[in-house]
């Protein structure tokens, strides 16, 4: 490194969401990396008393390593910006809008960037019989890391039980049968295509295990695939207002060519873990992990 005086970096991980182990993981990472990069680093794990924990340790910039409810949807991100402090990744709008997968995806398709029907349920009209014909997908419209996701298979005779800790209104849409994809955006530049491989259904268990599934980088599809994941993940980007590193997230039926292809969602706070996608694909373009972390730092701001 340069003789530079670094700024003083707070990495805020852990939380209170039921992605708390996840985001720990993340953030001791990214911690561990921006050390190694000779910043001053203060690992700060997420509680309620995360604004006064902050203003003691008062440092230049926040890097949110934070995943889930309270992370990454706009909350931590309005007391950084209450309190001043340059942070990582996105802002208040496109973190809460992004986390919100029902608005999320209403925005994707007034751009025209392909999603599967759906709406929003009541959990007593889910349990009450099928809301829409199978395979379908039922899941939480504001949690991530595939928490709390129930898929009803085609030809099921009964509607999923879900349980009374769930939400009051779930997310319902239709399942898209295919090979898992996903492209991270770094600032405006979409990276590559990731092909997801597992033995089954992409879960937090595929997500996080080591060896649960393999990622094939790039993918091996069509050129017109990939150009269009590529386009279609800077286009959500723009129209969701993400800055720093995001992610999108697709399904492709090959059976259907371009007519298979549907983007789920997006990630504002992609996991920065071991067997992680986004780190996965800057070294594949050439940027190490602790360059990644150096980046995401540097692109830290308020206000956008």
């Amino acid at each position: 490194m340069s003789g530079k005086t670094l700024p003083k970096v707070a990495v805020i991980m852990g939380g209170l969401s039921v992605e708390r182990e996840v985001s720990l993981s993340s953030g001791r990472e990214c911690a561990a990396a921006l050390r190694e990069m000779d910043y001053d680093v203060i690992a700060i794990d997420a509680g309620p008393d995360i604004a006064e924990r902050l203003t003691e340790a008062s440092p230049d910039v926040v890097f949110n390593a934070l995943h889930g409810r309270w992370g990454e949807d706009g909350c931590v991100q309005g007391i950084l910006e209450w309190l001043r402090i340059p942070y990582s990744h996105s802002g208040v709008l496109a973190s809460a809008l992004a986390m919100d997968k029902t608005r999320a995806k209403a925005a994707f398709a007034e751009a025209g960037i392909p999603v599967a029907d759906g709406g929003l349920f009541s959990r007593r009209a889910i349990n009450s019989g099928h809301v829409m014909a199978p395979p379908y997908v039922v899941k939480p419209n504001n949690e991530g890391s595939s928490v709390g996701v129930h898929i009803v298979p085609d030809r099921a005779n009964r509607p999923p039980e879900i349980a009374d800790d769930m939400p009051e209104t779930l997310m319902v849409e239709a399942y898209v049968a295919g090979r898992e994809l996903t492209v991270t955006v770094m600032g405006d530049k979409a990276l590559c295509v990731t092909e997801i491989v597992t033995d089954g259904w992409y879960d937090y268990n595929a997500k996080y295990a080591q060896g649960a599934s393999r990622h094939e980088l790039p993918a091996n599809v069509p050129d017109a695939i990939t150009e269009a994941c590529l386009a279609h993940a800077e286009t959500a980007r723009e129209v969701l207002g993400c800055r720093g590193v995001s992610r999108i997230d697709y399904r492709w039926d090959e059976s259907k060519d371009m007519q298979g292809l549907f983007a789920l969602e997006a990630n504002t706070q992609p996991g920065m873990t071991p067997t992680s996608l986004v780190p996965e694909q800057a070294v594949h373009l050439g940027t190490s992990f602790p360059d990644l972390c150096d980046w995401i730092v540097k692109d830290a701001s308020c206000d956008r």
